[in-house]
């Protein structure tokens, strides 16, 4: 169903009410700078409790969203890495909080080098429509792992989702701790322009430099998770149902509807026939039907629906083969937003799919020529938000690492970097800037203050002025060289 529409004066409550929870967060904040391991402990502990507790809700309200989201996608890609990362994060924010111990060079001794780790304040965090639970709760895991307060602006096109998660989080926290703002764009263009102490956002490149900009009138820091056009590389030996079975579920999961799902493939123009067969055979198997299946997940809202049937128009008029994937593949005139997995094969660089991020059921294969080929491909366009390889030889495995560039990458599987508790999850280049997720997330919402003491004794006094002094030229004989 398309968002719903919200009345003037609804946004503009809204951004009063933004404007209000801000200052009252900043003021909560002034009064406990630095919250102990128990608070955060516990804060983690709340949230924890209130996810598992209405997950059977959440999965009702997206469901609702997309008018047909699998439940158990909402349950593996929402669900549990939300409850695994705030696990993670509570058994290791006792080491993450400890202050760090730095060298002292002979220069400076005695004395001691330390990095404290405060809480930078008050976090913003704008969450996107595709994942609408785990996108806000992962960010808020870290933020309150860091010890700050954090205000959430839900995506309008996910409404039983954004009024659930802020009826919640109104009863788990009290609002000077963590608060969820509803509205249409013009909230969320409100909501960037405030002076948080730092701002994350998860979306679209043109819409990240828009934040970017925005925050810059506050010197806010910003935290840019955007998405790109993420390539899946083949090798020439790798067996193809491994590849084509892992590439197939990184695009089918929520209808490719991911910021990291495999948007085009690279295959040896030899091996694409078998690619073609391989993948149909994998996602035949994984989704028989479309239309009643409760596995596969609708295209979000009408607007996206259509600018997915734009792109394969443009596609199809353009010389290229449309190979949808279900052999019982039914056309819906009726409302039904489910799209079938569609290959784009024989794609040229004219067209809208090899042009755009896809964010959709619609993937393109390349032909490559080999390794190289692919490498001086990827190199040649921005830098993605994930890059994937299949292929069991280590050698090139290491190769691609040390030739190209991208925000993460999974060797022979994808989409599952995401999910790793120890791994930082973040962009580079037009897929965007810094990282989050487990000690990453806590480092980026914290800051590092270093911290130089020293105590009576003041060995600094050796280069004190007048200078000249034989002890001068002994510092210098023996400290620049």
């Amino acid at each position: 169903m398309s968002a719903t529409v919200v009345p003037l004066n609804e946004s503009k409550k809204q951004i009063q009410l933004t404007a209000r929870v801000l200052a009252e967060q900043k003021q909560a904040f002034s009064r406990n700078p630095l919250p102990s391991l128990t608070e955060r402990k516990d804060n983690l502990s709340r949230l924890k409790k209130t996810l598992i507790a209405h997950q059977e809700q959440f999965c009702e309200a997206i469901d609702k969203d997309f008018n047909g989201r699998s439940r158990d996608e909402t349950l593996i890609a929402e669900i549990i890495p939300s409850v695994q990362g705030i696990n993670y994060a509570i058994s290791n924010l006792k080491d993450w909080m400890a202050p760090d111990r730095r060298h002292v060079s002979m220069l400076f001794q005695p004395a001691s080098n330390k990095v404290f780790y405060q809480p930078k304040g008050v976090v913003g965090i704008i969450v996107p429509w595709n994942y609408p639970l785990y996108l806000a709760i992962g960010p808020l895991v870290a933020a309150l792992a860091a010890g700050n307060r954090a205000m959430i602006k839900m995506s309008e096109f996910t409404p039983h989702t954004s009024a659930l998660l802020a009826k919640l989080v109104e009863t788990t926290f009290p609002r000077d701790l963590v608060a969820v703002i509803n509205g249409e764009a013009d909230v969320a263009a409100d909501f960037s322009s405030r002076p948080f102490d730092h701002l994350l956002f998860t979306g679209s490149t043109t819409v990240g430099r828009l934040v970017m900009k925005a925050a810059a009138e506050n010197l806010t820091p910003v935290t840019l998770e955007l998405g790109g056009k993420s390539p899946a590389v083949i090798s020439n030996d790798v067996p193809m149902e491994d590849a084509a079975e892992r590439i197939g579920f990184g695009k089918a999961l929520n209808a490719g509807q991911t910021c990291v799902a495999p948007d085009y493939v690279l295959c040896p123009s030899d091996r694409i026939n078998a690619f073609v067969d391989a993948i149909q055979d994998a996602l035949g198997r994984m989704y028989p039907t479309l239309r009643d299946n409760p596995d596969f997940t609708s295209v979000i809202n009408d607007r996206q629906h259509q600018r997915l049937q734009e792109l394969r128009a443009d596609a199809h008029s353009k010389g290229a083969q449309l190979v949808e994937i279900n052999p019982a593949q039914e056309h819906f005139e009726d409302g039904c937003r489910k799209m079938p997995i569609t290959l784009v094969l024989n794609p040229t660089e004219d067209m809208r799919v090899m042009q755009e991020e896809i964010f959709g059921p619609l993937l393109p294969v390349v032909p490559s020529k080999g390794l190289d080929d692919a490498m001086a491909y990827i190199n040649s366009r921005p830098r993605p938000l994930a890059l994937y390889y299949f292929g069991y030889e280590r050698d090139d495995q290491k190769r691609l690492l040390a030739g190209t560039h991208s925000g993460g990458v999974c060797i022979n599987d994808s989409l599952m970097h995401v999910a790793q508790d120890d791994l930082p999850f973040g962009g580079v280049g037009d897929s965007g800037m810094g990282h989050y997720h487990g000690h990453e997330g806590f480092l980026t919402f914290s800051h590092s203050r270093a911290v130089f003491a020293k105590q009576k004794l003041n060995s600094g006094k050796l280069v004190y002025p007048p200078h000249g002094g034989p002890l001068h030229k002994l510092v210098y004989r023996f400290f620049i060289r």
